[in-house]
């Protein structure tokens, strides 16, 4: 278990005694990314290398030269690396989240364009691969995130084409809750989703929720075939029900209310359904993380992640060219 004050810094000022400069930075991700010791991405050797000039590394066995952010959410950036530690250390410290206006603001950016890029990056390192999945009793419903139809028009064609336009920016997100007893929420898990068939469904749970679990869910026929893929499944039938949907199921109902004002509190509603899926994860990273007393351990497991992730260019971000996986 990394400790404050010896794996990562406790407070702000510890934050600037620790990173001064770049050479600092760089050290910090050498020692987290290369615990035993530097290791060649190019033949896998582990052992010392020569330092070269610009912070570069030079493999005694095959003389592959790289940097210690090659490879990493930091690659080929042109922002200087103690940029990023304070970015990654104000996103981590602010509970409702950041824009990319505010990075801009508080690191003294010239561009709009790098601090969103920033943000981007750092939002694909906020899930750890290979995470536990939920378990005991968990909630899982569907919520359409996006604009609601408008009604304000008595053109019925132009009201078509609204309702058109505005289907388009929607998006339909998996919701699984772990629910706590004798009350209180866990672990969340969300995902974007093409439709609420089986097919779409069914992967989701299958990724997000242990086997032997049981799954709260409505009366979706989604869901029909939980018990063949080892799961218990407790069916709520919304229509037979003299409760409301919020009371029989309140876990995802209060998590899908908490993200659209999420949404659209600190981020204005601006998000395309194109990048939905990072913003899932982000919020995804503060509520598993919302108990958390310590902001520098949450700044620590955040580099963790930031120099095992692959990175990602700007054009790549911005749907210009696909991502190559």
């Amino acid at each position: 278990m990394p400790v404050s004050g010896r794996d990562y810094p406790r407070t702000w000022d510890q934050f600037l005694d620790w990173f001064p400069d770049e050479a600092a930075c760089r050290r910090y991700l050498e020692g987290i990314r290369w615990r035993g010791g530097f290791v060649c991405p190019s033949c896998g050797e582990p052992g010392e290398a020569f330092r070269g000039s610009r912070g570069r590394w030079i493999c005694r066995h095959c003389r592959y030269q790289c940097t210690v952010t090659a490879g990493t959410v930091f690659d080929k950036t042109r922002t200087s690396l103690r940029s990023w530690m304070a970015a990654v250390w104000y996103i981590t410290n602010q509970k409702q989240g950041v824009t990319a206006l505010g990075l801009q603001r508080v690191l003294g950016l010239g561009s709009y364009q790098t601090a969103w890029a920033m943000l981007h990056r750092l939002r694909r390192a906020m899930i750890r691969p290979g995470r536990e999945r939920l378990s005991g009793v968990v909630e899982v419903d569907e919520s359409v995130i996006g604009r609601s139809p408008p009604n304000r028009t008595s053109d019925t064609e132009q009201k078509q084409r609204l309702v058109e336009k505005v289907k388009a920016l929607q998006s339909i997100v998996v919701i699984a809750v772990e629910v706590k007893e004798p009350k209180g929420f866990g672990r969340i898990r969300l995902r974007r989703v093409s439709d609420t068939s089986a097919a779409s469904v069914l992967p989701f749970v299958k990724d997000s929720i242990e086997p032997g679990s049981l799954v709260r869910t409505d009366g979706s026929w989604a869901y029909h075939k939980l018990t063949k893929h080892g799961y218990r499944r407790d069916r709520n039938v919304m229509l037979d029900s003299d409760d409301p949907a919020h009371v029989s199921m309140p876990a995802v109902h209060r998590v899908a209310a908490l993200l659209k004002r999420w949404l659209l509190g600190t981020h204005q509603g601006a998000v395309k359904p194109k990048h939905l899926d990072y913003y899932l994860d982000e919020f995804t990273f503060r509520f598993n993380r919302r108990t958390s007393r310590s902001r520098g351990l949450l700044f620590y497991r955040m580099i963790e992640q930031a120099v095992v992730t692959e990175p990602v260019t700007y054009a790549q971000i911005a749907g210009k060219v696909k991502h190559q996986i």
